[in-house]
């Protein structure tokens, strides 16, 4: 068993990482600096001018913004000025309500909001708002994660700023904290005191919930999830893994369309915990599995999300999905009765199919790359349970699990960053 300090390091990382958030993080992020500059300001502003890093933009521009039915930065960002309270973090719009939605859009049709790209941007997750109202300006910066504020200002004095000492590494990576690898993952999942990682089952409640009130009735994004419930039967029979996909897909469905309900999010993203969770607790509900069982998966699913993410970043070109299904798959063989061998099979089969899937920006469409990340998730961890893994001989996968997982998350970091600024050139000129 991992020694009790540094399980407590550990927890508390996770706990750092997995947190509920009601909307995509990258709009809500926003709507959250909106909401600390005019706090900061004291009063509605008359203007809004907001700079962002090109991942966060890309991630931004398509996707609902709950309780408003509608899409976009403006009205998050509109919405975060007027009924934001930055005490909330990622759930900054929870009061949002019709009266604000009315407002907001006057706010936007009198052209009271600017947002531009900060080319300097020091971090590829950056948020930059300023705001005016008469002759006080304020002013609110986030960076590295969607909660970070590094500097606030009123009328040009800085009223706290962030230790630089804080932000040194490596731009865009995740540096707070015990640092991982597979074997501390696998043996704190595995051996950690039951009492002591309890507390991730909040996210089989919160992510199971939203993909059932998805699947209950109503529309919503491409409704991929409502037309396998509907459908799929005749094409996917009735299996543990046309449930996964059918659950995991409809909780995106919703969340990508802006149902004003909270899911619990992964280092910062809450598709990447609808699919870190999803299908493993769908899976663990098919074949029975004890409570137990089904924490000590959810877990380790969890817990390698965020060890991957480690030294991926927030924000990439890579498709989060790819992360957050390598972790399911690793939770799925903990459900199958495999051991860390079998995990490792799992990841590197992973790391061998869906290595350079690109992130074309937070959508309704996400469903369909979560699904497609949850039927790899499956055949993956079937194989590495049937003694069958890609070898050192194929592409990117090493032996060592952890030089697996490097290999694959500097394809995505610093390989791709060209791919990422083509697709949001492709973006932004539609």
């Amino acid at each position: 068993m991992i020694p009790k300090e540094q399980r407590e390091e550990i927890i508390a990382l996770i706990n750092r990482e997995v947190v509920p958030a009601m909307g995509c993080t990258e709009p809500v992020a926003v709507a959250l600096c909106a909401a600390k500059a005019t706090e900061l300001l004291g009063t509605v502003p008359e203007e809004i001018n907001v700079r962002l890093s090109r991942n966060v933009l890309k991630n931004a521009m398509g996707v609902g913004i709950p309780g408003t039915g509608m899409i976009g930065l403006p009205i998050a960002i509109a919405l975060g000025a007027l009924i934001g309270k930055s005490e909330y973090e990622l759930e900054v719009l929870r009061d949002v309500n019709p009266d604000a939605v009315a407002a907001g859009r006057r706010m936007m049709d009198e052209g009271r909001i600017s947002i531009g790209l900060c080319e300097d941007a020091p971090d590829v997750l950056h948020i930059d708002v300023d705001v005016v109202a008469g002759h006080h300006t304020a002013r609110a910066v986030i960076s590295r994660s969607h909660a970070n504020f590094v500097r606030l200002e009123r009328d040009q004095d800085i009223v706290w700023e962030e230790d630089p000492a804080a932000a040194s590494g490596n731009a865009g990576q995740q540096d707070e904290g015990i640092r991982l690898n597979m074997k501390m993952v696998y043996d704190f999942a595995t051996t950690a005191p039951l009492d002591e990682i309890s507390f991730i089952m909040e996210a089989r409640r919160l992510n199971l919930g939203a993909a059932e009130t998805a699947l209950a009735g109503g529309e919503y994004g491409h409704s991929l999830g409502s037309t396998l419930k509907a459908h799929g039967l005749k094409y996917f029979g009735d299996t543990p893994v046309a449930h996964m996909i059918e659950y995991t897909s409809a909780a995106c469905d919703a969340r990508m369309a802006g149902m004003p309900i909270p899911v619990m999010s992964n280092s910062g993203s809450g598709n990447q915990g609808i699919t870190a969770t999803v299908p493993v607790v769908v899976y663990a509900r098919d074949i029975e599995a004890s409570e137990e069982q089904t924490t000590r998966a959810l877990m380790l699913s969890h817990l390698t999300s965020i060890y991957i993410k480690q030294s991926l970043g927030r924000l990439s070109a890579l498709c989060g999905c790819v992360v957050a299904s390598t972790a399911a798959s690793s939770g799925l063989v903990y459900l199958m009765g495999g051991g860390y061998n079998e995990v490792c099979a799992a990841v590197k089969n992973m790391a061998a199919n869906l290595t350079g899937m690109i992130c074309d920006g937070a959508k309704p469409s996400c469903s369909l790359k979560v699904s497609s990340g949850v039927s790899t998730a499956m055949m993956s961890a079937m194989l590495a349970m049937n003694g069958r893994c890609v070898t050192s001989a194929e592409g990117i996968v090493h032996d060592d699990v952890d030089q697996t997982i490097r290999n694959l998350t500097s394809i995505g970091r610093d390989a791709m960053t060209v791919t990422d600024r083509y697709v949001l050139d492709i973006m932004t000129s539609k």
